[in-house]
């Protein structure tokens, strides 16, 4: 049979030192994922506005140092106000001349300019550099609560599968007590105590993030154990029970790996998600705290000043166009890992 196909081979392209079951090279899982995905136009666009935002973010500041993230631009100029009063005493008329020092911060609601890029916000920070750290908050919370969520929903999910019985019961009834609880009222007692307890306006959104995290991990611990619920009755994980192997090397070891494209969707898709909920916390006051900056505390002004919404869009535009690439991006590189992993997908 093999000499039948040499034959058919056209002259001079025969490899005779090398067997016909050589010549053949298979693309690897991996690298048919990654030319899957790159095929996506959505994935790739998805993939710069991230890799833009992260470089934006942190490697930003280091390059435009003129302001400072809490720094305020306190150039103005000084005027005198006097003021007259005119009072009378035992039938005689005095009048009273004071002068105040009245500084003017001209600096104020800065139209974007040379000095200021997008210009100032009504306290005087400038804008721009605000948007880089803002950015920085936004990621750093999302990709930690993310991975916590994951973490999480992974070890509890793998063990309610692979044992399940009582054990099942038991933790699929604590991800149903969880996703009752109401959100945002327990953030609004969460965040009072932490007012009361005077902690850093600039940590309080971990602390609030790390309980979203514990709400939030019931969705991966429910994906986790309805695929493990089918894979641990596949002819491998009859092998490994043969072959002695102990539950936790059966669960992290032979089965996780198995789910790891679902959870790495999902994992991308929730970045979306949590990039939104940090901004509704910071919008609503619950998340970081002024000075320092965040993309939702951004737009949170537009709240009790109608003057700035309708007048000084570059107040409060740049923030909301940040959050609408963050989590258009997050949801590209989602859809697109989900077409790459699935292994129906024609390409």
């Amino acid at each position: 049979m093999e000499e039948q196909l040499k034959n058919n081979i056209p002259e001079g392209t025969e490899d005779t030192d090398t067997p016909l079951d050589q010549n053949v090279r298979l693309m690897s899982p991996t690298r048919m994922v990654v030319r899957r995905f790159f095929r996506s136009r959505l994935s790739i666009i998805g993939l710069i506005m991230i890799v833009g935002l992260f470089l934006f973010s942190f490697v930003g500041p280091l390059i435009y140092t003129q302001w400072g993230e809490i720094e305020l631009d306190e150039s103005g100029k000084t005027e005198y106000a006097t003021a007259e009063t005119t009072y009378t005493v035992n039938g005689v008329e005095y009048t009273l001349h004071q002068t105040t020092e009245k500084s003017l911060k001209d600096n104020f609601l800065a139209p974007p300019s040379a000095e200021h890029i997008l210009g100032t916000d009504n306290e005087g920070y400038d804008i721009f550099v605000r948007l880089m750290y803002g950015g920085r908050i936004s990621l750093i919370v999302s990709f930690i609560a993310v991975f916590l969520i994951t973490i999480l929903g992974v070890f509890m999910g793998g063990i309610a599968g692979f044992f399940g019985g009582v054990v099942d019961n038991v933790i699929m009834r604590v991800c149903d007590v969880l996703i009752c609880l109401p959100g945002i009222p327990i953030l609004l007692i969460i965040s009072t105590i932490l007012d009361a307890s005077g902690i850093d306006a600039k940590y309080r959104i971990y602390l609030l993030m790390i309980y979203l995290t514990f709400i939030s991990w019931p969705g991966t611990a429910r994906l986790v154990r309805g695929q493990i619920l089918s894979l641990r009755e596949q002819e491998y994980m009859v092998a490994a029970e043969a072959m002695g192997y102990s539950a936790p090397r059966k669960i992290f070891k032979h089965l996780v790996p198995n789910v790891m494209p679902q959870l790495i969707v999902q994992m991308s898709l929730s970045l979306g998600s949590m990039i939104l909920y940090e901004a509704t916390l910071s919008y609503l006051n619950l998340g970081v705290k002024a000075p320092y900056a965040a993309w939702g505390t951004m737009i949170n002004i537009i709240s009790t000043n109608q003057d700035i919404l309708q007048n000084h869009l570059n107040v409060w535009v740049p923030a909301g166009i940040c959050i609408v690439i963050a989590v258009l991006g997050f949801n590209f590189v989602g859809d697109g890992l989900r077409d790459a992993l699935d292994p129906k997908a024609r390409r």
